[in-house]
């Protein structure tokens, strides 16, 4: 039972991508086979977590070392008296000696409550409503009923993966603290293996129980609820590794009573912390004796919930009441206003329609997000009380942000898995399924931007003078909230497994990953000051969302049809890509070739820049090549030079007009000290040159004119792609340069578009950094 179980947990892993590049598909003839990619991106968020979790989980020891502790040394007044925290002074104390016991007690704290959401994230996240299907298969086995338990105790220890994740990191930082060293993940692994059959057995008495018990209507709400109070128990968690750990949660672990030392998370820590084999052994035989018994006394209590049957009714829910006819008679008045019948479209009443009969669906969706960043600030200290919103104008706007975008993750990232099974009836609609997924975007969206202007209209209530970074701040996060809401929806459909079978596993985990990472990126724009770094972000995540919704539209088609793909052509998503790869390698680069860090010379900046340039090109060349991908941009094949230097000439004549007009209007302005100093030297300038004039057009044009507006073009109109286009190659520039820099975009643009060569591109761009560095110099 427990090998099965691990099988379709790895091939749900192999269907998330991971691994599925190493099983090649034979192509059926004429449709292009998709390809494994996603794995790159399944990795890198498992990596990238696995980072945080393990890093939160060092926070929070040393914080409980230091707030817990009152011999500890981490705290001291600085010469005008302000209280000052050295968490390393902490990090030491923790390897110089065992554990102080004030400190046992509260990582016992944390332990007992990752204990408890290890059982209740699996049960959360089951379907409590359906029937356990594979119960009643596996019990006309030939097998003893209480095998049956113990098999069943097994396989959800071996595949509660989320237990897992709760529980090793932090038993790995204690390990680790306790003088193991490199022992402490295998100790850590087996710590957590002695836990999670308890987890296991709480888990299904309380499934087995409640189905046997309960109707189907009242395991919705239940489960609706058990999916509230896991958030809390997470971020009460998350609290004890913030900064400002002195909040309650702080005071909650001085005072955890000292008896659960003796339960089995306590007993872990304790064996873990043992000095010798001398303290080890009774602490070990205790925590065996523990878990034996209450596995022992779980089976038999399991039996005797079985003993009439692994079914509780003779019938299962039935979909029609004794009051259906008058429900029939008045669907048409479902929708209690008229209003909503003239502003929503058919599609989108019918949405409505299956939230409000979905009860867990709705609580999860309207009331779940309230609660996640209601206990953000709550247990990380942010606020003392609601009121304060009106003094803290950034927290209140990144609040507002959070609990908009949660509402788009946990609905409009469903779209299609909430349709489950009967998806196929979507594609027998007269319409296009784009067209469908553009309606409940528009929703929710709409839906997801209620929170947030509650939240800032309450903060403007509480708000003693309104200034103009409030306004801001408002037109930040409603802006962004649209914007989530595609990328939402673009994400939800590479998520989309059609071929899970339970509701509850058709999502792909890493998509939802990738989409909490950008929130909280657009949320780090909030907090952060300068205007430029805001429009920076917003115009990238527009540019994304985009993107990304192309991708979403070109695989739609082929959404029910596991083995086929649309064919590959270039889209903006590449460019976005090749752009970040672009940055991301010059600055390896300059780390490596650089003697000094803060001061790389220009010789290392135009070195790294080219060979960058230069690596993304062949790598991209080579990925088009292997794909088969059509419309890849071309330098000189194909290029007519007479039209091509015309428009060259053109596009450099208004570049270098609105060059030179804004560079006077600069530098006779107070902006005009912003302006960086020339390079000083023959060698440096020489390099500047070559900066300017050689690599940023060859790199660049291919990048920004050939990759993301030849992608835009395929579904935008020429001026749109032209602006969109433009508009990212100036943001990606100094924010004193992003007006010049966008004309110079627009130009380009154009040019491409007339010719469909990056030849006269090139020629522009060359020539318009030139001019402007020369007469500068």
């Amino acid at each position: 039972m427990a090998k099965m179980r691990l099988t379709r947990q790895a091939n749900q892993i192999m269907a998330n991508g991971l691994f599925k590049r190493f099983k090649k598909k034979k192509p059926r003839d004429g449709i292009a086979v998709k390809r494994g990619n996603s794995w790159i991106m399944t990795l890198l968020v498992a990596t990238v977590f696995a980072f945080s979790f393990g890093s939160l989980a060092r926070t929070v020891i040393v914080n409980l070392q230091c707030g817990l502790v009152e011999t500890s040394t981490c705290r001291n007044d600085d010469q005008h008296g302000e209280r000052q925290v050295n968490l390393e002074r902490a990090a030491v104390e923790l390897h110089a000696a065992p554990f102080d016991p004030a400190l046992l007690n509260g990582l016992t704290m944390e332990l007992s409550i990752l204990f408890v959401l290890a059982v209740l994230l699996p049960l959360g996240g089951k379907e409590l409503a359906q029937p356990d299907w594979d119960l009643e298969w596996l019990v006309t086995m030939p097998v003893k009923r209480s095998t049956l338990m113990w098999g069943r105790l097994l396989e959800r220890s071996a595949s509660n993966i989320s237990g897992m994740f709760a529980l090793v990191a932090p038993l790995a930082m204690v390990a680790w603290y306790s003088g193991l060293r490199w022992m402490a993940p295998p100790v850590a692994l087996l710590a957590a293996a002695l836990l999670l059959p308890l987890a296991a057995l709480l888990q299904t008495l309380a499934d087995t129980g409640l189905r046997m018990w309960l109707p189907a209507s009242q395991l919705r709400n239940l489960q609706a609820v058990i999916s509230l109070f896991n958030m809390p128990l997470m971020y009460l968690v998350m609290a004890l590794g913030m900064p400002a750990a002195d909040s309650f949660p702080m005071a909650w672990a001085r005072a955890f009573p000292s008896w659960a030392l003796w339960a089995p998370p306590g007993l872990v820590l304790q064996a873990i912390q043992a000095q010798s084999l001398a303290q080890f052994a009774p602490v070990a035989a205790l925590l065996l004796a523990q878990i034996a018994a209450l596995l022992w006394g779980g089976v038999a209590l399991m039996r005797y919930q079985l003993r009439n049957g692994v079914v509780g009714s003779s019938s299962r829910e039935s979909t029609r009441g004794k009051d259906s006819g008058k429900h029939d008679r008045k669907d048409s008045k479902a929708v209690p206003f008229a209003l909503f019948d003239r502003l929503l479209s058919t599609l989108q009443r019918r949405e409505l329609r299956l939230l409000g009969r979905d009860r867990n669906f709705l609580v999860q969706t309207l009331l779940l997000p309230v609660v996640i960043v209601g206990s953000q600030l709550l247990f990380n200290g942010k606020l003392g009380s609601i009121g304060e919103l009106g003094a803290h104008h950034t927290v209140a706007a990144a609040a507002a942000f959070g609990i908009g975008s949660y509402v788009l993750m946990l609905s409009a990232f469903q779209n299609l898995n909430t349709e489950g099974h009967a998806l196929w009836l979507l594609y027998t609609v007269p319409r296009s399924i784009e067209s469908i997924l553009r309606e409940k975007a528009k929703l929710w969206g709409t839906l997801a931007l209620i929170y947030p202007l509650m939240v800032l209209a309450f903060t403007a209530m509480h708000t003693a003078v309104l200034d103009w970074r409030l306004l801001v701040l408002t037109l930040t996060v409603i802006a962004g909230i649209p914007i989530f809401s595609m990328i939402a929806v673009s994400l939800g459909v590479f998520a989309f497994d059609s071929t899970a079978v339970e509701m509850r596993t058709g999502i792909r985990p890493t998509y939802a990953y990738l989409y909490l990472m950008l929130a909280g990126f657009y949320t780090w724009s909030i907090y952060n000051e300068l205007w430029s770094q805001k429009v920076v972000v917003m115009v990238l995540i527009a540019a994304l969302a985009f993107a990304l919704w192309q991708k979403a539209r070109d695989a739609l088609p082929y959404l029910l049809d596991p083995a086929a793909a649309p064919a590959p052509r270039v889209s903006a998503s590449d460019g976005l890509m090749a752009a970040t790869a672009f940055f991301i390698l010059q600055t390896v680069l300059v780390l490596i070739l650089a003697d000094d860090i803060k001061a790389p010379g220009l010789h290392v900046i135009t070195l790294a820049f080219g060979i960058s340039g230069l690596v993304v090109y062949g790598l991209m060349r080579l990925i088009y090549w292997r794909s088969k991908t059509t419309n890849v941009p071309v330098i000189l094949r194909g290029v007519r030079l007479g039209p091509s230097l015309r428009d060259a000439a053109i596009g450099i004549a208004v570049a270098c007009v609105a060059g030179f007009g804004y560079l006077y209007a600069v530098k006779h302005s107070p902006l005009g000290a912003q302006l960086p100093p020339v390079a000083t030297g023959e060698h440096a300038r020489l390099w500047l040159f070559a900066l300017a004039v050689l690599a940023a057009p060859l790199c660049e044009e291919f990048i920004f004119r050939g990759l993301i507006f030849g992608g835009l073009r395929r579904s935008m109109p020429a001026w749109q792609a032209i602006a969109v286009s433009a508009a990212i190659f100036a943001v990606v520039h100094p924010a004193l340069s992003m007006p010049a820099v966008f004309v110079v975009g627009v130009c380009t643009a154009w040019i491409y578009e007339r010719n469909k060569t990056l030849l006269a591109p090139m020629l522009v761009h060359a020539v318009y950094n030139a001019a402007i560095l020369s007469t500068q110099v």
